[in-house]
């Protein structure tokens, strides 16, 4: 709320007890005189009588309320009394509306209601409306709404009103969010009714208004709802002394109807026999002195709050009511093995001395109830005890008319120790090696009620039998539960004993015999839901008992031997033990016991508690693979070791062919799949042919063990595919190796070409050179390829040899002397003048492969030399065509080999550079034709023509040969 709207309704609540209007017209009967409690929403009527005719006379009124006008009258009270002289009577008026909301207006009027006097019962005039306007002192402040902060009760129906400054208001109230329907009630108030308001929380709800011009925002009217849970009468209401001094009464209040700010639900107990009242400081319970003389109460619980008032009534007797207090000093006394004597005391209640008790023990697992008359000292005898045993013993009791136990007192104690009453259960396992028998005993510890006692030690006698005198005793500290002996032969008696602090058990005797090595046929059993079942043929002798052991283990290694003692009438059994787990085998012996305590074999059984599925697979070989079947086996699969025992194998066959073979039927395969399958029922077959198969087809197999419980796994399958046909075969094997012929033949076709190509060239033909096209004379364009008979020579290189030197084959390997003696002479063939060197400028060609024995012919400069021939050239000096005629038959010689001293003659072209180096080289002039140059038909000078240089030191000779029609100047 906002901060002025608190402090206006705080003055309002100040001036509004205030009298509103008093009415003291001394010619009025009747003076009204009317209050406000806003708070409350009440009016209160205060009005005297003037003039009674008598100092007491019982008259009756009737008031009238109006609201907003005089002839809105709303509500009638009839109201009956006794008037006396004086006397102010008063009456109170509660409004559902606000009395902030709007104007009110009252009035009474009175008759004498007296049944003497039937003259007098006239009404009297009425007395002057009062008015009650608690609005008008509002003022004019902020919108406000009432009533504020109203505690209200769960179900009720509750009306609010807003008070605007301003009329025609379209204001809206909200609670708990949610808007609720308006009623104008004038221009300044609207009115919401709130229908079976429910409690939401102890701290009130919220109930605000907006959408008014006067709202200042984050102030907004509202008042805080406070919804009481209904109060409901008390249940389970009772009362009861445990002392015959104070009476202890309590209830159940079930609704809390109070809230943090508002408390006032209360109770009070009121007692009718003696007229007194007693207000209760707990919701729950409350106390009350008993009188010395009082046997009887009737007892009123009234429980109220601001809304409603509830009662309950008791009435009883107190002897009946009796409560006693818990027993105490509880003793046991005279404890022996098997008795003791339970004591204890109750509190007095005064002539009431006689008690009903209830004893009870626990022990042994069990309980054990007695009931008891006691009076004030009780006590109880106990026997039947087990020695050596502790027990919880406890007391209560109830006064002679049953009312209710007292609550339970006890103690502990525990019997003394007694020897104990049962010879242990003894079982053995004996081994003989030469001469000697090593005995492994094994006990089972006694039981409690055995024992009668802790067990201190185990006491083990040996008697040889054929010398009883001699006997051996051991003592085997507890909690030990066997031994080992090595005894000399194999015929003794054993006894065995057990003792406490109080003395010693029977003893257990057995007689151990060379076992020998008995031929027993192991047989199979089944477990069930219960066990192991087995059963037995009797022996031919008596005996007086049986035994069968087994080991609680999956190994004999680990073997913790249990066993089981049956009668001697007993031809079957079935064993069970917490130790068996599904899916391990276990091996049972059957003894029975001779008279002289003497256990022999009789039988072997092996089974399991529960088989289980095989938990994997044989490993499957395949063999003998043909066009038409193959074998499978798995002839390494252990049958011992699985989880049940085997009863044969299935086959899963699975291939695209829709047909099975013979011996296999169509199924539905493991993993849902269709296929086929074939069952063995011989568990120790583990081979198997799959015949009748397709060529060259897939095929997929399983092969799984089977056992009660089910199949193995249905994985992984194998794969295999049948053999081919032979003429299938061999067309396969042959095509790839054709091909692969044909292949390596094309390659070495190319790669023969590319090694000739490569290594051994073809010799060029001069007829195709392509040089001829640079070097046609213009003359004679026609003219494209070399002529030994127009060819005019340039330069002659002579090439002089030893004799008995050999010319090695093109591409031959030379030693280094036989290069190193190679002499060049080059014979120059150009016409020069006098006054020359040498040849002018032009073009110096090589043809190496005419060369074959020049390995120096990558220079083919112009070397300077005489103009005279050199002794023995004068032949040479001739016509051009007599020398090309001599040089023909040098020329046509075969190349392949060259005689010891013969000269060679290389070409040398004047078209050449005569600055070029070496022949690999590119030119570095661009080629241009000498007037005088011309390609011309290489040759050879026969060995007679050139003469050798007359010293090895001399430089090369040159000769120059005219041409037709030219002289020497």
């Amino acid at each position: 709320m906002a901060p002025m709207a608190v402090f206006q309704t705080s003055f309002l609540l100040a001036l509004l007890p205030l009298s509103a209007h008093q009415s003291e017209v001394s010619s009025e009967p009747l003076s009204l005189n009317v209050s406000i409690s806003s708070a409350q929403q009440r009016l209160h009527l205060k009005w005297s009588v003037h003039n009674l005719t008598h100092p007491e006379l019982k008259m009756a009124f009737q008031i009238e309320i109006s609201r907003i006008n005089k002839s809105n009258v709303i509500w009638v009270e009839n109201y009956s009394t006794t008037v006396q002289q004086n006397q102010t009577l008063h009456w109170t008026w509660e409004s559902e509306l606000p009395l902030e909301c709007a104007t009110h207006f009252v009035r009474i009027w009175g008759k004498e209601d007296d049944a003497w006097a039937p003259h007098q019962r006239v009404w009297s005039s009425w007395s002057s409306w009062v008015k009650v306007d608690a609005q008008s002192l509002l003022g004019q402040g902020p919108p406000l709404v009432f009533p504020i902060d109203k505690l209200v009760e769960e179900g009720s129906n509750v009306t609010v009103c807003y008070v605007s400054r301003h009329s025609q208001s379209n204001v809206s109230c909200l609670l708990h969010g949610q808007r609720i329907p308006r009623e104008q009630l004038d221009t300044h108030v609207s009115v919401f009714t709130l229908t079976n308001v429910s409690f939401i929380s102890t701290w009130g709800s919220n109930f605000y208004c907006e959408n008014d011009p006067d709202i200042i925002a984050g102030a907004e009217p509202g008042t805080v709802l406070f919804v009481s849970k209904v109060l409901e009468e008390p249940k389970g209401f009772s009362c009861e002394t445990r002392d015959f001094r104070t009476l202890n009464c309590t209830w159940d209040p079930r609704s809390d109807t109070d809230l943090p700010k508002y408390r006032s639900q209360r109770y009070a107990l009121f007692e009718s026999f003696s007229g007194k009242t007693k207000s209760c400081e707990q919701k729950n319970w409350c106390t009350w002195q008993v009188a010395q003389d009082s046997q009887m109460y009737n007892f009123t619980l009234i429980a109220e709050n601001y809304f409603r008032k509830r009662s309950v009534n008791l009435l009883f007797n107190l002897a009946h009511r009796v409560h006693p207090m818990t027993p105490f000093n509880v003793l046991f006394e005279s404890v022996s093995t098997a008795n003791a004597t339970m004591t204890w005391k109750v509190h007095s209640l005064g002539n009431f001395s006689t008690f009903l008790c209830q004893v009870e023990l626990h022990g042994e697992g069990r309980a054990i109830q007695h009931n008891a008359s006691s009076q004030v000292d009780g006590q109880y005898f106990f026997s039947g005890l087990a020695p050596a045993t502790e027990y919880a013993a406890r007391v209560r009791c109830a006064a002679k008319h049953f009312w209710k136990w007292s609550e339970w007192a006890g103690q502990n104690f525990s019997t003394l120790q007694a020897a104990p009453s049962k010879a242990p259960d003894v079982w053995r396992s004996v081994r003989s090696t030469l001469g000697s028998c090593n005995v492994t005993l094994f006990w089972k510890p006694l039981s409690k009620s055995q024992a009668h006692g802790e067990v201190l030690f185990y006491n083990v006698a040996t008697e040889f039998l054929g010398r009883p005198s001699s006997s051996k005793l051991f003592s085997i500290p507890a909690p030990a539960t066997g031994t080992e002996l090595s005894l000399d032969g194999c015929s003794h008696k054993i006894r065995v004993t057990a003792s406490n602090s109080a003395g010693t058990s029977p003893a257990s005797v057995m007689a151990i015999r060379d076992p020998g090595n008995p031929e027993v046929k192991e047989e199979r059993i089944q477990g069930t839901e219960d066990g192991v079942s087995m059963s037995w043929k009797p022996p031919p002798g008596d005996v007086i008992g049986y035994v069968v052991d087994w080991c609680d283990g999956p190994q004999e290694s680990s073997c913790d031997l249990q066993w089981e003692n049956l009668g001697p009438n007993a031809t079957s059994t079935i064993i069970s033990s917490d130790a068996f787990r599904p899916g391990v085998r276990y091996n049972f012996r059957i003894y029975g016991i001779s008279p002289e305590s003497t256990a022999y074999l009789l039988e072997r059984k092996t089974g399991y508690s529960q088989e289980l599925a095989p938990a994997n697979n044989p490993r499957v070989n395949i063999s003998n693979l043909t066009q038409h079947s193959f074998t499978l086996s798995w002839e390494d699969y252990a049958t011992d070791s699985q989880p049940g025992f085997i009863q044969g194998y299935r086959i899963y066959l699975r291939s695209k062919a829709e047909q099975c073979p013979p011996e296999f039927t169509k199924a539905d395969l493991p993993d849902n799949s269709e296929g086929c399958k074939h069952d063995i029922d011989n568990p120790e077959q583990k081979t198997f042919v799959v015949e009748n198969l397709q060529p060259e087809s897939f095929y997929e197999f399983l092969v799984t063990p089977r056992t009660r419980a089910g199949e193995g796994p249905a994985h992984p399958f194998g794969k295999v595919t049948t053999r081919e046909q032979h003429a299938h075969a061999l067309i396969r094997t042959i095509l790839p190796m054709v091909f692969l012929l044909l292949l390596l033949t094309v390659l070495c076709y190319v790669k023969s070409q590319w090694m000739k190509e490569t290594c051994y060239p073809d010799i060029p033909d001069p007829y195709k050179s392509s040089v001829l096209s640079l070097l046609k004379p213009k003359e004679n364009a026609h003219l494209t390829i070399m002529s030994a008979h127009d060819c005019i020579p340039d330069k002659l290189e002579v090439v002089n040899k030893p004799e008995g030197i050999k010319a090695q084959f093109p591409g031959a390997r030379k030693s280094l002397a036989e290069t190193d003696r190679t002499k060049h002479d080059y014979i120059y063939l150009l016409p020069t003048e006098k006054s020359s060197v040498g040849p002018g400028p032009g073009i110096c060609f090589e043809n190496l492969t005419y060369n074959q024995a020049a390995p120096d012919a990558g220079f083919c400069g112009p070397v300077p030399a005489p103009h005279t021939a050199p002794p023995g050239m004068g032949g040479l000096l001739t016509a051009p065509g007599n020398l090309l005629r001599s040089l023909e038959p040098s020329y046509m010689n075969s190349s392949g080999e060259t005689p010891a001293g013969e000269t060679t003659l290389n070409y040398v072209s004047q078209v050449a550079s005569p600055t070029s180096g070496h022949k690999d080289s590119p030119p570095t002039n661009s080629l241009e034709l000498a007037p005088r140059s011309e390609y011309r038909m290489q040759m050879a000078i026969p060995p007679g023509l050139a003469s050798p240089s007359p010293n090895e030191n001399s430089s090369l000779s040159s000769m120059s040969f005219l041409g037709p029609g030219e002289h020497r100047g």
